[in-house]
């Protein structure tokens, strides 16, 4: 793998739908001590004025451990507060728009769900990383189409015929420590984990197993 990225490599964090920002901003801390990489801001249900409350605190707090700080959907947000970046869906404002709006600075990362034209026609718009899945059943999207592994050597693919620093790739959906493995040596980057990392009883010790995987399994790739 080239070893220079847009995008870090290992455990990339995504928040749970929670309403207890205390709660919240703890396990983003104990994931960070445990070497969370990158965390994504996601939270579909909160008003927008406590969105970005708990934006602002998180932010500090990835800051604070040397973590990548990304939005998810709002660039806007994400422009406002000072974040390293914004994610983007199909539902979203198109890369394209998003990327004159926040600047060349700022990362961008794109759902690409199992479509590698898809992640082509998007790595045209100087996007950091593209994202695959759902890999596997996922809990937080349980209606989302499968992705089968086979799309993360073709990112890579695509990726690698880029000049360096190359866009990342990333693995999303089901995945947690059973998982990990199997989704990084198939090609992706960075893992990003909702519950195979938030709803386990030691977060800390789940982000540093993941993080040690990711490492591994690179290492011999």
């Amino acid at each position: 793998m080239t070893n220079t990225l847009r995008f870090p490599r290992g455990l990339y964090g995504v928040t749970p739908d929670w309403t207890d920002a205390k709660k919240l901003d703890q396990a983003v801390r104990a994931a960070a001590r445990g070497g969370m990489s990158a965390l994504q801001l996601r939270l579909k249900t909160a008003t927008p004025s406590w969105r970005k409350a708990v934006a602002i605190q998180l932010r500090d707090t990835c800051r604070e451990y040397g973590v990548v700080f990304m939005v998810n959907d709002d660039w806007r947000l994400a422009l406002e507060i000072g974040a390293d970046g914004v994610h983007v869906g199909r539902e979203d404002d198109p890369p394209e728009q998003v990327r004159r709006e926040i600047g060349p600075d700022l990362l961008l990362g794109v759902s690409c769900y199992a479509d590698t034209a898809l992640a082509a026609k998007h790595l045209s718009h100087h996007v950091d990383y593209i994202a695959f899945g759902a890999m596997f059943t996922s809990q937080t999207k349980p209606l989302a189409p499968p992705a089968h592994l086979s799309v993360l050597g073709a990112g890579l693919s695509l990726c690698n015929a880029l000049p360096a620093p190359r866009p990342a790739v990333v693995a999303i959906g089901g995945i947690g420590i059973a998982q990990a493995s199997s989704v990084i040596a198939a090609g992706a980057d960075s893992i990003a984990v909702v519950g195979g990392l938030f709803a386990t009883p030691n977060i800390e010790d789940t982000a540093r197993a993941l993080t040690a995987m990711c490492q591994d399994t690179q290492t011999k790739t």
